[in-house]
């Protein structure tokens, strides 16, 4: 299948930058105008607006091997896992732990916690095992970094976590579109992800998937009325959260986000997603090739099965690299001193070969 031509922003530009956000493709764009066409035709369409939520639901559930009633729509991942977080009971089990990898939203939620009691123990990815003792309410990992593409070896860690009586969280952003993700397989108690990135989505929707049993065990205070066992029962005088993970769920639900979120992930699905993950591997083996033909640092780990779909690469000043890389008509990002260059399904060698011809040009600014 043609997946380039799905995607105008090829038209004027070398787009590489999947990891902050994807590429607008000609079906996102179609169905925020069914949305504003809806509206335009029908007023307040709600029911039709709460059923397009349940496809949302159904369509995410799809793609990780979940059933749909364990999956919650938030407005990002930040809202589901804080909604996660309030249900935790901290008063035997203080301890949380967290990887050195995470992005600022993990840490910032689970030292939020603090407040509640929580103690929030911040380690280097290899000594997550290590840290996890009979003390550990949540173990939270990301699955890919950010910072450097590593991924984490999430299998083992939730099995430590299981073997010592914790939770095991994962963050799925930089994973979720780029290989397939099983929840029985993962054995993780929960996953949290949104679309905007490698699901081709927009911004304001997310989901968290909770394992089966798990929502009727924690009772989140952070709530809202679509998290009600009962929406349309218009209840305002009790707490009576939904028996699955609808629980997690919060207000008004991203309505607009949701008609792109499902464009995005049933595009994703058409395309393959294990395809996609062959199809760039192979692109970011000539991307590292490449900065080590220039003298480049590539900071990320170069075995495939040890790294996400973001590779990035060492730079005396990434954020002017990121200008000049910009000025040149290619759209990257940086994080921690890195260029960071993320292709994805719509890229293509020549795409690799402009990234490469124009770090050539701008070689004094590579690490």
């Amino acid at each position: 299948m043609d997946v380039r031509s799905r995607f105008p922003i090829f038209e004027t530009k070398t787009y590489v930058n999947s990891c902050s956000q994807g590429a607008l493709s000609r079906e996102v764009r179609a169905a925020y105008l069914d949305y504003l066409d809806g509206w335009d035709e029908r007023g307040a369409p709600w029911d039709y607006w709460v059923e397009r939520t349940e496809a949302a639901r159904t369509s995410f559930a799809g793609l990780v091997n979940a059933a749909a009633d364990d999956v919650a729509v938030t407005t990002s991942l930040s809202a589901g896992v804080s909604a996660l977080a309030s249900g935790i009971d901290f008063s035997a089990r203080p301890k949380v732990v967290i990887s050195d990898y995470e992005f600022p939203t993990i840490g910032q939620i689970w030292h939020a916690q603090q407040l509640r009691g929580a103690e929030v123990h911040v380690v280097a990815p290899e000594a997550v095992d290590e840290a996890i003792d009979e003390r550990t309410a949540v173990v939270s990992v990301t699955a890919v970094c950010y910072r450097n593409g590593a991924r984490l070896p999430v299998e083992a860690i939730a099995s430590v976590a299981h073997e010592r009586g914790a939770l095991c969280l994962l963050d799925a952003y930089q994973a979720a579109g780029t290989y397939p993700l099983d929840v029985t397989e993962l054995g993780v108690d929960a996953l949290a992800t949104g679309v905007l990135k490698y699901l081709l989505g927009s911004a304001g929707l997310g989901f968290l998937w909770t394992r089966p049993g798990l929502a009727e065990e924690l009772t989140p205070t952070e709530t809202g009325w679509f998290a009600d066992r009962d929406i349309f029962e218009m209840a305002h005088t009790r707490y009576a959260p939904a028996l699955n993970a609808r629980r997690f769920q919060s207000g008004t639900p991203p309505v607009p986000s949701i008609y792109a979120g499902i464009a995005g992930m049933e595009l994703m699905k058409e395309i393959g997603i294990a395809e996609t993950r062959e199809h760039v591997t192979a692109l970011n083996e000539r991307l590292i090739a490449g900065v080590d033909e220039l003298g480049g640092t590539v900071v990320t780990p170069r075995e495939p099965e040890r790294r996400g779909a973001l590779v990035c690469i060492r730079s005396t000043d990434a954020p002017a690299l990121v200008a000049a890389l910009a000025a040149d008509g290619i759209v990257t990002s940086e994080r921690d001193s890195n260029l960071r260059v993320s292709p994805h399904a719509y890229n293509a060698e020549e795409d690799i070969d402009v990234v490469l011809g124009a770090l050539l040009k701008h070689r004094h600014l590579l690490g």
